[in-house]
């Protein structure tokens, strides 16, 4: 594999490292400014926004650079922003920093995965992006925890100036492995009218719907656990440790099995979710079986990852796709929204921490319907063309030329 994608890759672990480090250095950041907790909270909030606000705006003024140019762009946008962060003399300032920061999140992992695609041969393009992604899952099972450490143990500001410190390690990677051709720059136009197509809808609700059984889970596993299984709180922070590690296995193998099975393997994935959360309403209290559940739900739903974003790009059908690549990206947002609100709606019912997992079950299901037609969609598509003597326009058509590892 090209080095360009392990330069891919600490960024995604950069920023990754530094979107989540936050939650775990509340009490720390509060006591700085003297505010409470709840308003650091905000800071939360702040960063999403800038997720949102982001991906399309600098995604959009990207198209006309190449994406080599364009993500050494956004990872100075990062390093700024996190350089700010760590500097920061009031509350305000931060908050405001934390939005610079995350302007450069989304528009990076969807122009990334776009180049991660041209730097290897077409039937290897979510294995790729995979290989860019299991930095994000890595900031987990790395970057936050020992974040965390160093705020509790030193200074939170330490842990912002280490995140400015890889995104310039981001950038000396891509100035010295990314090839300057990666990709030609291309129409903005064109990159919006792919939004016309019914497959990148498909795609995207997939993502929105499908992806959001995660988060409706996910977002309250830490009560899961010691509430139904009786787990020590003391516990749950290893067990998130080892979710972590079976999100990057399943990451992993998402890439190889992806571009074997193509889309069904996300239709697949989701069906066995359904299932598992079903069974997981039964285990639950037995600490083992819900540990090895929960370790094999983060495998499989981060499987489909790289999957659904090889396949936005595809279903684009434009030379290049960045703009639906990050709109996948907002799908991804979305979807988290929607579950954890979702999954919050059965607790103030008062249905008990079973609940989340029904709701996880049904959307999984519903996720897989929408993939069943989104591949009858393509099968259609795929013999009007034949019939018509056309092919999908490719968003690369060769690997790129590029210095291997």
């Amino acid at each position: 594999m090209p080095r360009a994608l392990l330069a891919l890759s600490i960024g995604a672990f950069g920023i990754g490292t530094s979107e989540f480090v936050i939650m775990g250095m509340l009490p720390q950041v509060a006591d700085d400014f003297s505010v409470s907790v709840a308003a650091v909270g905000i800071l939360i909030s702040a960063y999403a926004l800038g997720v949102v606000i982001g991906a399309p705006t600098l995604t959009a003024l990207g198209v006309r650079f190449t994406p080599r140019q364009t993500l050494i762009g956004l990872m100075v946008v990062f390093t700024v922003g996190n350089t700010l962060s760590a500097v920061a003399p009031t509350y305000e300032t931060l908050m405001a920093a934390r939005v610079v920061t995350a302007l450069a999140h989304g528009s990076f992992f969807g122009v990334g995965a776009v180049a991660a695609r041209g730097l290897v041969a077409k039937e290897k393009g979510t294995q790729a992006i995979s290989l860019m992604f299991v930095g994000l899952t890595l900031a987990n099972v790395i970057g936050v925890p020992i974040g965390t450490f160093v705020a509790q143990q030193l200074s939170w500001r330490l842990v912002f100036g280490g995140t400015a410190a890889i995104g310039l390690l981001t950038i000396a990677g891509l100035l010295a492995w990314m090839p300057r051709v990666a990709a030609a720059p291309t129409d903005l136009r064109q990159e919006l009218g792919a939004f016309r197509r019914r497959q990148v809808w498909l795609t995207l609700g997939v993502t929105t719907i499908g992806f959001a059984a995660l988060f409706s889970v996910y977002s309250y596993v830490s009560p899961i656990l010691t509430d139904l299984a009786g787990m020590p709180e003391s516990r749950v922070t290893i067990v998130l440790a080892l979710f972590g590690l079976g999100t990057t296995v399943g990451t992993l193998l998402g890439g190889r099995l992806g571009d074997r099975y193509g889309f069904a393997f996300v239709t697949v994935g989701l069906l066995a979710t359904a299932a598992l959360l079903v069974v997981f309403t039964v285990v639950v209290v037995n600490q083992v079986a819900a540990v090895v559940l929960l370790v094999l739900f983060g495998a499989i739903t981060f499987s489909g990852g790289p999957v659904v974003q090889n396949r936005a790009i595809e279903a684009a059908r434009v030379q290049g796709g960045s703009m639906v690549s990050a709109a996948n990206q907002g799908a991804f947002n979305a979807a988290n929204a929607l579950g954890a609100a979702l999954g919050a709606a059965t607790l103030t019912a008062g249905w008990g921490y079973r609940a989340p997992m029904w709701v996880g079950a049904v959307l999984a299901l519903l996720g897989a319907g929408l993939s069943v037609i989104a591949l009858r969609s393509q099968r259609a598509e795929t013999a009007r063309d034949a019939a018509a003597g056309t092919t999908a326009t490719p968003t690369m058509e060769t690997p790129l030329p590029v210095r291997a590892a």
